[in-house]
């Protein structure tokens, strides 16, 4: 079986899986998301929902967002981690929309990744979510299980996308994304994965050259 055989069975079994899979993170519009994007880097979605509740109700324009103090800004995101270094990209990347787009969130890769603290995976789940475009971003749990599955060798999240998008078709990227983050998170966990009751377990080249060899 060839990987874009494997890609294609792995999808359909995760689909079944994951009826309803979507982005965890909660937002209206573009610009939300690419905030609770930026947000989300090492921290989990639950708590950006939680911090993007009143955020999103204090700034509701990339103007709000440049034209804010940075302190106020650190202040508003401060449970977050990082939240110094994520305040300082917001509030430029927010400068540069109001600068270049007058505000809007631009829908090309090359528009986004231009942005202070934006790259291709943040500017990857903007595009698949917000504007429905042909999108598939390379997070910690995507990379961990298309690895695992031998779906790639590469260890660079660039040259994970560019060999997924390879033997995925461009409209199932952005679903592919959502499924592989979600097994991710519910078995191909980065510690004790639970493999055996891993619905994808016979196209899995981790469990069978490392786990089962663990049991034994």
């Amino acid at each position: 079986m060839d990987r874009k055989e494997k890609a294609a069975k792995v999808l359909g079994i995760l689909e079944k899986e994951f009826p309803d899979a979507r982005s965890a993170l909660e937002y209206k519009n573009p610009l939300e998301l690419l905030i609770s994007t930026i947000l989300s880097a090492q921290a989990t979605d639950k708590l950006v929902n939680k911090v993007t509740q009143s955020l999103f109700k204090k700034y509701r324009t990339a103007k709000d967002y440049a034209a804010s103090a940075l302190s106020d800004l650190e202040g508003d995101i401060s449970s977050i981690n990082f939240y110094r270094n994520k305040a300082r990209n917001i509030k430029a990347c927010c400068g540069k929309l109001v600068e270049l787009y007058g505000g809007d969130v631009p829908a090309t890769l090359d528009g986004l990744t231009a942005l202070p603290g934006v790259g291709r995976k943040t500017a990857n789940i903007v595009l698949g979510n917000a504007f429905g475009k042909d999108a598939l971003a390379v997070d910690t749990h995507v990379k961990r299980v298309s690895q695992r599955l031998g779906l790639t060798s590469a260890d660079d999240p660039d040259k994970i996308e560019a060999d997924l998008t390879s033997i995925i078709p461009p409209k199932r990227w952005t679903k592919a994304t959502h499924l592989l983050i979600l097994h991710g998170r519910k078995t191909c966990k980065a510690v004790n994965p639970d493999c055996d009751n891993c619905p994808i377990q016979a196209y899995s080249v981790y469990f069978k050259e490392v786990y089962s060899k663990k049991k034994k």
